[in-house]
């Protein structure tokens, strides 16, 4: 049950823009970095957490009122020339953000924060105080366990400046140490009792003084700053009120034209058949058609959110990793502007993250590596977004030492994830794609970045999920770059709809690079199986209906020619009807292997759409023999 009974529509209000609001200040504390004496961004930053203090205390979330009211001071600060910014006052900011950012994970199960962590406070109770910060202020000693923070004895609104009161970080180190850790939490009450000086609020001093909240452990961060995981996916989006009043508009005129098509039936079933009454029944089809269409383009653009609101949270993430690694990196987003489906949107945040990681940790070297091969200490990472025809491409792009072909064949060799034939088959682009498999990793220790090879598998298996495809390319001394293409959307699919053995088949458009015509001549037999040369690229061939584990009913005409996640191929067929953008419905109580789901087209019978990466791997793990060539010509 919710701690917020009757608010819970200011609290879902507050989260939602107070998330965006965060991320904001999270990346200008990231520019404030690179231009600490930047006053408009210092103000910028003040303003973000003045404006979200506000909000937790109309909902009287007193912990992040605390917690923010600290980070505002330092900032009063900062902005009055009192202190400079420095890498360790950063630190402590950029902790006391991602503590608010687990707070509005638990206000979002409708729950209370508990006290923020007390080595933050009293990390952020020190930079206010003048004093030096350890490099790490996540380092500084460990309070006993049970110990409670002191900022439950602080008042609601803030501690008392330097001077005006008792050093309550002091007393609690004096106090706290000394008590055994059974009855650690004695000396809590003397210490809030002790704190009527600041004059706390009505609210918080008798709950303070009653019952001292015990502090709750900080949630463990994710290794080099990542964000936490944001727990379920809204189910909420954000439209603009001029797209709704397009689809408003639509929906009018599309009632208009059911109307006239109503009253040339009418007409035409009392007999009227004239020519001037049938070419209106077919403008008014035409017209309903282009409605249709427009409708549909109105609503799909709707579910469209800028790709922006998911490139914010990764500034953060490669300035903290960087920093965990003594690198120096700069992270620089464009094509933020590019509108996604907004489930995609919530689906490539994984992949990015592991994207992301792996520039930083795999790709960058260290500033002397650097220096050494003729580059700037600081590397430049890349994250790009841009509309290419129907689909969406996501590029990462790094100036680090690149990938060797050759060591990533050795590594899986020794990490015997393929054998010596297969790497010998490999070329430089399949030898790139080795680092896929799941298990891969270039890293010989496991650490609390890298090294257990899940991060790229976990990556492809995402981006196939999603339709889309993924590339590398990458050269020794200059760099990597990771092209994810993707389409706009999933609610539309658009298909090549193909036949065999007389039933209509659809196949994702995104894998279909050509359809070429099948000459048996042309087909060769290579270490027991069909290819074709196609350009001078040797492309093993599989019948459709031998994926499907069916007898061909004859020599196929067509071949499709598709790109998998790491692996060409042409897809063998007796005829091919057309393209079609098809709604995938969902099969009731069933899933074939292979089969993403079922489509009617347009003479209303039955397509089924075709899941190919799940029906080559089926296929590839089956015990089934395999498909020799005289099969493939084999006429039925």
């Amino acid at each position: 049950m919710s701690e917020f009974g009757g608010m819970e529509e200011l609290l879902q209000d507050f989260l939602m823009e107070s998330t965006d609001l965060l991320s904001d200040v999270d990346n200008k504390l990231v520019e404030l970095e690179k231009r600490p004496e930047d006053k408009a961004l210092l103000n910028d930053i003040f303003r973000g957490f003045h404006t979200i203090k506000g909000g937790a205390g109309f909902l009287n979330v007193i912990p992040m009122v605390n917690l923010c009211h600290r980070t505002e001071n330092l900032f009063d600060k900062l902005r009055n020339g009192e202190m400079h910014i420095t890498p360790e006052v950063m630190d402590v900011i950029l902790d006391a953000t991602g503590i608010v950012r687990d707070m509005f994970g638990t206000l979002g199960q409708g729950l209370m924060p508990g006290d923020a962590d007390a080595r933050v406070l009293a990390a952020l109770d020190a930079a206010l105080a003048g004093e030096s910060l350890a490099a790490e202020p996540a380092a500084a000693a460990p309070a006993p366990a049970a110990a409670p923070a002191p900022a439950p004895a602080a008042p609601a609104t803030a501690p008392a400046p330097a001077g005006d009161g008792p050093d309550w970080n002091q007393l609690y180190q004096a106090v706290a140490p000394a008590a055994a850790p059974a009855a650690a939490a004695a000396p809590a009450p003397q210490a809030a009792a002790a704190a009527p000086a600041p004059a706390p609020t009505a609210v918080a001093a008798p709950a303070a003084a009653a019952k001292p909240p015990a502090p709750k452990p900080a949630p463990p961060k994710p290794a080099g700053g990542a964000p936490a995981a944001s727990g379920p996916q809204e189910n909420t989006i954000r439209i603009d009120t001029v797209r709704l009043d397009m689809v408003l508009n639509l929906s009018g005129e599309i009632g208009l034209t059911k109307n006239r098509l109503t009253t040339l039936r009418t007409e035409i079933l009392q007999g009227n058949r004239d020519t001037n009454t049938l070419r209106s029944l077919d403008e008014a089809i035409s017209q309903l058609d282009l409605l249709v269409s427009d409708l549909q383009n109105a609503v799909m653009k709707t579910r469209m959110q800028p790709i922006g609101r998911l490139f914010q949270k990764y500034p953060r993430l490669a300035r903290d990793l960087a920093r965990q690694l003594g690198k120096e990196v700069e992270l620089v987003l464009s094509g933020e502007e590019t509108e996604l489906d907004k489930t995609m949107i919530e689906d490539l945040n994984d992949p990015l993250v592991h994207l992301v990681r792996n520039a930083v940790d795999h790709g960058i070297e260290s500033p002397e590596e650097r220096i050494a091969a003729g580059k700037k200490p600081q590397a430049l990472v890349q994250l790009t977004a841009e509309q290419v025809g129907d689909h969406i491409l996501i590029e990462i792009t790094d100036d680090g030492k690149g990938m060797n072909p050759d060591a990533l064949r050795r590594k899986a060799i020794e990490k015997g994830l393929i054998d010596q034939e297969t790497a010998n088959s490999l070329d430089e682009k399949q030898c790139l794609q080795l680092i896929f498999l799941p298990g891969f990793s270039t890293k010989d220790q496991i650490s609390s970045v890298s090294g257990r090879g899940v991060g790229m598998d976990v990556v492809r298996t995402n981006i196939q999920k999603l339709n889309g495809r993924i590339d590398i390319n990458s050269v020794g001394g200059e760099g990597t770059r990771i092209s994810i293409s993707l389409p706009l959307t999933l609610a539309i699919l658009p298909v090549l709809v193909v036949r065999a053995c007389n039933q209509p088949f659809a196949v994702p458009l995104a894998m279909v690079r050509e359809i070429i015509t099948i000459d048996n001549s042309a087909i060769q037999e290579v270490s027991g199986k069909p290819t074709i040369v196609v350009r001078d690229e040797i492309l093993p061939l599989k019948t459709l209906a031998g994926l499907l584990g069916w007898a061909p009913t004859q020599k196929p005409h067509f071949g499709v020619l598709m790109q998998s996640a790491e692996k060409s191929f042409i897809l063998a067929i007796d005829s091919f009807v057309g393209r079609d953008d098809v709604v995938i419905k969902p099969l009731q109580n069933i899933r074939p292997k292979g089969v993403a789901g079922a489509t009617l087209s347009g003479d209303g019978s039955v397509v089924l759409v075709l899941d190919m990466e799940d029906l080559l791997a089926s296929s590839e793990n089956s015990n089934a023999p395999a498909i020799r060539t005289t099969d493939v010509i084999a006429t039925g």
